[in-house]
């Protein structure tokens, strides 16, 4: 890989009063840590942002961006993804794992034949699923808990899927 690999640690989700300060939607285990990275980059990397701590306020992080000193700036970064590279955050515990480290993963069912690749980690609220791209160019989601994916060897770039019953029903695959 020519870049290193980079994580998306929060979101800008708008201004918080007046002087300058943002809400950030934290995607951190510790909300407060968004800040412990700085400086952090836009999606594409081309602008950086050194930020500070200001507060907790309704499930966001309240922050100071340097060089944003009112309102009308703060809420020009509304959206904007914040991302740190993957290097500089600490290594995860057994049994957890980066989305970032995830995707791109090749996916295999038990027997070894491939699936396809996992192309995004989404969580809607009752914990995270794999997106996976089929060879068809299909993309089911496959629930990541230990029943349905009961191996990832990030060394090796796979995991394996055990589907629930029906998912990978369809055109991919062959009624035997």
């Amino acid at each position: 890989m020519d870049e290193e690999k980079r994580v998306c640690i929060g979101a800008i989700a708008g201004a918080h009063g007046v002087r300058g300060v943002v809400r950030v939607k934290p995607f951190t285990e510790q909300p407060e840590s968004v800040t412990a990275y700085a400086p952090v980059t836009d999606e594409s990397g081309a602008r950086t942002f050194d930020l500070r701590y200001v507060g907790l306020a309704k499930g966001a992080v309240l922050v100071q961006i340097d060089g944003v000193r009112d309102r009308g700036g703060a809420e020009a970064l509304k959206g904007v993804r914040l991302y740190v590279p993957r290097s500089s955050l600490p290594e995860p515990e057994e049994e957890e794992f980066y989305h970032a480290d995830l995707i791109g993963l090749l996916a295999v069912d038990a027997a070894g034949d491939e699936l396809g690749r996992v192309r995004a980690v989404e969580d809607y609220g009752a914990g995270d699923l794999l997106e996976v791209e089929l060879a068809s160019g299909r993309s089911v989601m496959v629930p990541f808990t230990r029943e349905a994916v009961p191996e990832v060897d990030l060394a090796a770039g796979r995991l394996v899927v055990v589907p629930p019953a029906g998912l990978l029903d369809g055109p991919d695959r062959e009624e035997g």
